[in-house]
């Protein structure tokens, strides 16, 4: 079963880059056509949501960010949970290398951006932008390419972009979470400890999960919380454990009813508003601003050096050891992937630099990220294709070359 599951994800994970290219790809279009105003003036509309009591009146942008991204947020809690618990990451031996590699890999850009921003007098708030590793663009990159690549270089970027979403969640926890209401905090908490008991005492449907997921997200936007973290936090009470009555577990059925929805609708509508720079009036200053820079160093420069080197120091100290049957120029390639950042840290660079869609700090966050993705998914294609020809080429005619 897990390893069913695995396969699903990168089945939807990479046929949703595609649309996800498409959205971002139109979003840039269109803010550069005579429909510009009328798509940051959308962007940035209030509309109000009132249900009984319940009053809330966000801009598109911020509905999209908090309400749409929560759900991203609660699949992405979901596969966690599962991995960790039945998955890739339930196995000790497996996880030193990947682990490591996500640590490298969050660790060497945060530093160069900070180099960046300290020689050339960037905003130094910035440094957690570039940690991020966008799976669904990253696995899209790699199916185009991996016909001949071994399957444990997949396991291997699944496991590593998990890590990574995980510790980017704890970052959002640590660097995001400041003026916090107390009353609603102290709800979600109440909700969330009352699911946990009573989802391992009986069957709850699923319209119960549904309002108890809108009314924690409720909570959490009253309390000034952001919503990534108690959606995380919910996937957690998600019990993994198949029922009696249907062998059917609820962590399971969510995943597989919620990723489709996430993989094409949630992350294509997130990147169409993000994605969105319009490059009239743009001067050569600010597309080569510190920001910008940094951030796209971070994610080409900063990714490859923190996954490889990693990976290299966790086989020569033997606490770990590259992906079976791979070569170091496929793990190479791999690491180049994981500079595609894209939605994790548009999402991140909203956080860090609040403001308007199309304020000068957002602009330069989308060009740094949509720059730093893009070379990092050519020339990380590049490199396995290369990688690629060079193994059918070695391999005596009719053997397997992605067993591993």
């Amino acid at each position: 079963m897990a390893r069913n599951l695995t396969l699903d994800f990168l089945k939807t994970e990479a046929g949703s880059g595609t649309v996800l290219g498409l959205a971002a790809l139109s979003a840039l279009v269109v803010a550069n056509s005579p429909w510009s105003a009328a798509y940051f003036g959308w962007l940035k509309s209030e509309h109000l949501l009132q249900v009984g009591p319940l009053l809330l009146e966000l801009s598109i942008s911020e509905w999209i960010k908090e309400g749409l991204m929560a759900i991203f947020f609660l699949v992405v809690g979901l596969e966690i949970k599962y991995e960790i618990l039945r998955g890739e990451l339930s196995d000790p031996r497996k996880l030193a290398t990947p682990v490591l590699a996500a640590a490298g890999g969050m660790l060497a850009p945060a530093l160069v951006y900070l180099a960046f921003s300290g020689v050339m007098g960037g905003p130094h708030g910035g440094w957690p932008i570039p940690l991020a590793t966008d799976i669904a663009f990253a696995l899209a990159v790699f199916a185009m390419v991996a016909r001949n690549l071994p399957s444990s270089l997949r396991v291997f970027l699944l496991t590593l972009a998990i890590v990574d979403d995980l510790g980017a969640i704890a970052l959002i926890a640590v660097l995001f979470s400041s003026g916090v209401s107390l009353l609603p905090l102290a709800g979600v908490v109440a909700l969330l400890v009352v699911g946990f008991f009573v989802a391992r005492t009986r069957k709850i449907p699923a319209p119960f999960w549904v309002l108890g997921f809108g009314v924690v997200w409720y909570l959490t936007v009253r309390a000034g919380l952001s919503t990534s973290l108690t959606a995380v936090a919910f996937a957690a009470i998600v019990p993994v454990v198949e029922r009696r009555c249907d062998g059917q577990s609820p962590l399971q059925e969510a995943m597989h009813d919620l990723h489709p929805y996430v993989a094409y609708l949630v992350l294509p509508l997130f990147a169409f508003a993000k994605a969105g720079v319009s490059f009239a009036g743009l001067s050569l200053d600010q597309m080569l601003a510190p920001l910008v820079l940094g951030i796209a160093f971070g994610l080409f420069v900063g990714k490859q050096l923190g996954v490889l080197g990693a990976a290299w120091l966790a086989s020569a100290l033997k606490i770990g050891r590259k992906p079976t049957g791979a070569t170091w120029l496929e793990v190479y390639g791999v690491s180049l992937l994981c500079g595609v950042g894209f939605t994790m840290s548009l999402f991140i660079g909203a956080l860090a630099f609040p403001g308007a869609i199309d304020s000068p700090e957002q602009v330069e966050v989308k060009l740094g990220v949509l720059l730093g993705s893009l070379v990092s998914g050519m020339i990380g294609a590049g490199v396995l294709a290369a990688a690629a020809r060079r193994r059918k080429n070695l391999a005596p005619e009719g053997a397997d070359t992605t067993a591993g």
